[in-house]
């Protein structure tokens, strides 16, 4: 008797659909094909002793095993139960005239237990996709999944309860998740707030510029000045995850297996935090077996980099490509995937080896020629995709003896968000183009290009300070986000906003908002680390 069973693999974030074919025939072999890894043939010894364990006659016939398409790989131990499934309808131990109803996966422990496996959430936008009325997964995996509507989704716990399922002889129901309440619910808690912060509010006004054009961000200060602690406040000024973005994020998280027990979707940015000992792979994915990378992971969210140069040359080298297209490809001699990596890098640093070039009381060892030497660890094309670039200063002991809170992440992002709704406006026509930070040549002259004023100053001001060539454009990008950030803001007398968001699109980049984003171009000044 010939069954078929669906389930699925991962290749990247997205799940492909596999068929279990199953061939029974008199006889005693048992073979799988389809280009199965070691962990997928050894399914049979899994399955053979959790029917044991459950009470079941292990069906010895000439077995055949298809997991189709064959010309591609299949890894893992997630074909466990799908296989088992398959073989108990094709020996006719199980009924279920619906089974091209289900997709089903899961690994199989001896004991017949079903235990957790990765990708559930792409399995099942996939099995939707299919027309697929249920899903069984392993019920570690159960919430994640159900996010999915129109799909019954059933987490189960043992072999003994799929085949309840599928013979429709017990009381377990599809679990069910209103994922838009979940969002509402979860979408403003943070655990930190910039109302903790004491002082430092031009590093406040650079991240919420930072955050409303989707700008990357370099902090240079000396040790203890605040750069880590106001980076993890970082995430509480950004806009909210959309539903496709919290999807999105979701399922990077769940291929990569870092979703904990009784995870749902995630309503909150990530915030990816490597240690400056990652290894090039550990950054942008790959491996033998090919695994989202901490690029990916902070995707919708922010990679923070504390100690920017102690980085190795050849694991920043790799960020340039990714911040760039906001994606990442990963090729090797047996496979191509693509990962998507949209986030925000900030970064942070010292100003020199010591830690100390610039503090206002202590004074700098380091020897003539250490400070550029120093910044010289990260290179010129790398600093050029870093659009502020703040130094940040001790905090006074006056500032830190005040009680008073300061302005709270909520006030902060209601502007964050304001702006970001004049960028939608402005870009809505212009393909894969959602903030300033993506804009190109053609926009900046179209929506960026400051009058005669404007230039006359910008001039004055790059001459004055010996800037670089490249600081140009990003200033300009950056002058139109404070620009945003001004109309999207500004008020009438009664309290009403001035203007709309598509009246704000349209105006223009000020003298003011050039003067104010010039100043967040730090190591643009040539005389920047030059000891005397």
């Amino acid at each position: 008797m010939l069954t078929k069973v669906y389930t699925a693999a991962i290749h990247g974030i997205d799940a492909f659909p596999v068929t279990i074919e199953t061939v029974v025939e008199n006889g005693a072999h048992f073979n799988i094909v389809g280009m199965a890894d070691t962990a997928v043939k050894e399914s049979q010894l899994r399955i053979q002793s959790a029917m044991k364990s459950s009470g079941l006659h292990f069906p010895h016939y000439r077995t055949t095993i298809n997991l189709a398409p064959a010309d591609i790989k299949k890894e893992g131990a997630s074909y466990d139960l799908p296989i088992a499934i398959g073989l108990m309808t094709a020996s006719e131990m199980v009924r279920c005239p619906d089974i091209q109803d289900y997709m089903i996966t899961g690994e199989l422990s001896l004991d017949g237990s079903v235990l957790p496996v990765k990708g559930a959430l792409p399995m099942a936008v996939k099995a939707r996709e299919m027309g697929l009325k249920r899903l069984i997964v392993p019920e570690a995996n159960v919430t994640e999944a159900a996010v999915v509507n129109r799909l019954e989704v059933f987490g189960v716990r043992n072999l003994g309860e799929v085949l309840s399922i599928l013979e429709r002889k017990g009381d377990i129901r599809p679990t069910r998740i209103n994922t838009r309440e979940l969002f509402a619910a979860d979408c403003d808690r943070f655990d930190f707030d910039f109302s903790e912060v004491k002082g430092q509010e031009t590093v406040k006004r650079a991240f919420e510029v930072a955050c409303a054009g989707a700008h990357n961000i370099l902090m240079i200060g000396p040790p203890g000045a605040g750069k880590s602690m106001m980076a993890k406040r970082l995430p509480s000024i950004l806009p909210p995850l959309g539903m496709s973005e919290a999807l999105e994020t979701t399922k990077i998280h769940s291929v990569a297996g870092k979703l904990s027990r009784g995870s749902m979707l995630m309503t909150r940015r990530p915030f990816r935090t490597p240690h400056h000992t990652v290894s090039p792979v550990a950054l942008v994915g790959g491996g033998a077996s090919p695994m989202p990378g901490e690029i990916s992971l902070a995707h919708n969210g922010v990679l923070f980099l504390d100690e920017f140069p102690e980085f190795p040359r050849q694991v920043l080298e790799v960020l340039r490509q990714p911040i760039e297209d906001r994606v990442i490809t990963v090729s090797r001699a047996k496979y191509t995937v693509n990962y998507p990596a949209s986030f925000m890098l900030v970064a942070s640093m010292n100003p020199c080896p010591c830690g100390y070039y610039g503090h206002p009381t202590k004074r700098c060892t380091c020897a003539p020629g250490q400070v550029s030497k120093y910044m010289n660890k990260i290179s010129g094309p790398l600093l050029d995709r870093i659009d502020l670039q703040v130094e940040i200063e001790p905090v006074a002991f006056d500032a830190m003896a005040d009680r008073s809170p300061g302005e709270s992440s909520a006030s902060i992002r209601a502007r964050v968000m304001a702006a970001r709704a004049v960028q939608q406006e402005r870009y809505r026509n212009v393909a894969g183009v959602y903030s300033n930070a993506q804009m190109n040549s053609r926009l900046l002259h179209e929506y960026a290009w400051p009058d005669e004023t404007g230039l006359k100053k910008l001039k004055e001001r790059m001459t004055r300070l010996n800037m670089s060539a490249r600081a140009f454009d990003r200033i300009l990008r950056v002058a139109r986000t404070i620009a945003d950030l001004d109309y999207a803001t500004r008020k009438k007398a009664d309290g009403t906003l001035e203007y709309t968001p598509a009246e704000a699109a349209g105006l223009p980049v000020l003298v003011s908002h050039i003067a104010e984003a010039i100043g967040y171009r730090s190591l643009d000044r040539a005389s920047y680390g030059q000891t005397y």
